[in-house]
């Protein structure tokens, strides 16, 4: 994907689609592993969307706490 500007330059865009895609992919893996777990009522299921979209953070505090 590139944009011109008003002088006629094309600058690049930065290639970052793969990492997106694993983060994607570790957010449906968080999403069924937390909806096996709290999979009683429609607010444990909102519950564990909710978590799911947070574990990067957790995953981050805990590694970080490991040094």
């Amino acid at each position: 994907m590139t944009e011109t500007s008003a002088k006629g330059s094309k600058k690049a865009a930065a290639p970052s689609g793969a990492a997106g895609g694993i983060w994607f992919l570790g957010f449906l893996g968080a999403l069924v592993y937390y909806i096996h777990y709290h999979s009683g009522t429609f607010w444990l299921v909102v519950l564990a969307f909710l978590k799911s979209l947070v574990w990067p953070a957790f995953v981050v505090y805990h590694v970080l706490q490991l040094k």
